[in-house]
């Protein structure tokens, strides 16, 4: 196998990294996250740490079975000290979107390599993003345009389209927010030999 095996079923994960022409395979890790995640929270662990040790049990479930370069990653969104996730049905996606306007929370992207069952490089960043004001009826709508999909995403948006209409403000990486940090990645792998220096 050659590149790099991504241990994920993100879409948007898997096409960052066809779009940079990054060689990968897709192979989704035998995780119960919501369990881990429980477990993470119970331990008392801030949410940066929880996208960490989530990106690393993903990377380290794949790499333990079948070795190679493995790439785990998770968001954690986190705004006014509370943490959300991804959205349960078009009503969840309504509450997400009403708590988060006109507001700025951070969205925390952690990716952790791990080759032959041992981590070998983990990044985090923590890009920042304020909504706009907007109304219920703008919300409905935005819904119906965009469907379901929004629900795999934890702020119930999606940057890389019309959900860039949401927002006013926009610190930080770009990649990250669509779940991935790419750069840092890029770099992790051209000193590998992964990808062509």
């Amino acid at each position: 196998m050659s590149g790099i095996i991504l241990a994920s079923g993100s879409a948007i994960r898997a096409q960052v990294l066809r779009n940079a022409g990054v060689p990968f395979d897709v192979v989704r890790p035998s995780v119960d996250e919501e369990a881990v995640k429980v477990g993470l929270r119970a331990e008392g662990l801030a949410p940066r740490d929880q996208a960490d040790a989530l990106a690393e049990v993903k990377a380290l479930s794949v790499s333990r079975r079948i070795g190679g370069f493995v790439l785990g990653a998770d968001q954690m969104l986190e705004c006014d000290g509370i943490v959300f996730d991804k959205p349960e049905g078009r009503a969840g996606a309504v509450r997400h979107l009403q708590t988060l306007r006109g507001k700025t929370h951070r969205l925390i992207s952690a990716a952790v390599v791990a080759k032959d069952g041992a981590v070998i490089w983990r990044h985090i960043e923590t890009p920042k993003l304020t909504m706009r004001m907007f109304d219920d009826t703008f919300i409905e709508a935005y819904l119906d345009r965009v469907g379901p999909e929004l629900e795999k995403s934890v702020g119930a948006y999606q940057l890389e389209g019309e959900g860039v209409q949401l927002f006013e403000r926009i610190e930080g990486d770009y990649f990250s927010i669509l779940g991935l940090p790419l750069l840092p990645l890029l770099a992790l792998l051209r000193r590998h030999g992964v990808i062509p220096t």
